[in-house]
């Protein structure tokens, strides 16, 4: 902790994903409710090229009308995190310098920005939900909110997270993954299996969030179009049945014992197709999302209990917010997928189902640096050296 005895939070935003602009807004709402009281706030913002900046005037910028981190990353500095355990702390980036045609690199002046306590990712997608930033605070020693390496890389890998809740017998559509080489090399099996489901069907990239590259495709002709589309984002697609009826979400919060929120029903506009990104992010009224879903009793435990069975499934850490599809009757459910770092921004379901749960975003954020410190102290208690017996 720091001297002032306020938690000092590195909070994580931005990065090369397709999901850049939804990880500013989150950031926004997450540094917005922390209590200045208890917290020392770092702002970290990833440009889309992967350079980190701390950023001295984040709350200002992210809280225009049009967010950008290039505006942000002007004139901030430069910063690293060492994969070294006793770093425990932001430091100046090297800077590049061309001597002679060779490259070299040279200190910066310091940051000021110090050591951290605790980091908070609020990065969606790829290079911050898919394990590979909490590999590095991992090797860092650094505690931070939500999944280990392990669950991060499971709940972005929809193919490997659907296996793993069917194996756990937890219902999922039915779907098949396909990499972009076999459908280069064998189309027209491809759209033979994707007939078998029957259209329309869902096409989308393996490891991707917030519906980018997701497309619903009607008939076989539209087949290629939806794949070479997802393949922008990702070398594996996903090739999912239909299940017409209602969405709901619930929110999970916890470690060993997690505990899950009341559903919401998300209800799509007859203007949109399904809940793309655009019904989500940039029509106003694209959808609408009912806290509580209208649901019977019964119904609604099930989805709470399933919610934190497929959340223990994956070994999740500190939060995930799990999606349903559910057939008009209520008579089946469906686990459509499971995000480890859900959305903050002021549209989405995790923080409003807390809130609706009796937990407001400030009293969750809370929490969840709480788990994480938690869960770091858990794991630092672990023996990693091994010393054979005489």
């Amino acid at each position: 902790m720091t001297t002032n005895n306020r938690i000092r939070v590195g909070v994580l935003f931005g990065g090369r994903s397709g999901e850049h602009e939804v990880s500013l807004r989150s950031a926004l709402t997450v540094m917005s409710a922390m209590d200045p009281a208890r917290y020392d706030i770092v702002p970290i913002g990833i440009d889309r090229d992967g350079k980190w900046y701390l950023e001295r005037d984040a709350l200002r910028i992210l809280g225009e009308a049009t967010p950008n981190l290039a505006a942000l990353s002007a004139g901030d500095t430069p910063v690293t995190l060492l994969p070294h355990p006793d770093s425990r702390g932001l430091i100046p980036a090297p800077e590049p310098v061309s001597d002679n045609g060779a490259i070299t690199v040279s200190p910066r002046a310091d940051t000021g920005a110090g050591h951290l306590d605790v980091v908070f990712p609020v990065l969606h997608g790829t290079y911050g939900e898919d394990g590979t930033v909490q590999g590095l605070l991992e090797l860092a020693h650094v505690p931070y909110v939500g999944a280990n390496v392990l669950g991060s890389a499971v709940g972005l890998d929809k193919d490997l997270q659907k296996r793993l809740l069917r194996d756990a017998k937890i219902p999922v559509v039915r779907y098949f993954a396909i990499d972009r080489v076999d459908w280069q090399a064998h189309p027209g099996a491809v759209r033979k299996r994707a007939a078998q489901l029957k259209f329309p069907v869902f096409v989308k990239p393996n490891a991707s969030g917030s519906s980018v590259g997701i497309s619903k495709v009607k008939r076989a002709a539209d087949l290629a179009a939806a794949l070479e589309d997802a393949f922008q984002y990702d070398r594996k697609a996903l090739i999912e049945a239909s299940c017409s009826g209602r969405e709901f979400e619930v929110a999970v919060l916890g470690n060993e014992n997690p505990e899950a929120s009341i559903a919401g029903e998300v209800r799509v506009s007859a203007r949109h197709e399904f809940y793309s990104y655009e019904s989500k992010y940039v029509d106003p009224e694209g959808a609408q999302t009912i806290i509580p879903a209208k649901l019977p009793r019964p119904v609604m435990k099930k989805l709470r209990e399933t919610a934190v069975q497929a959340f223990k499934t994956l070994s999740l850490r500190g939060m995930a917010r799990v999606d349903f599809f559910a057939r008009p009757n209520l008579k089946r459910l469906f686990v459509n997928e499971v995000n480890t770092i859900p959305g903050f921004t002021h549209i989405s379901m995790y923080p409003k189902l807390w809130e609706a749960s009796g937990l407001p975003i400030s009293k969750l954020i809370d929490r969840l640096i709480e788990l994480a410190l938690e869960e770091h102290r858990s794991r630092a208690a672990l023996k990693f050296t091994y010393e054979p017996k005489a």
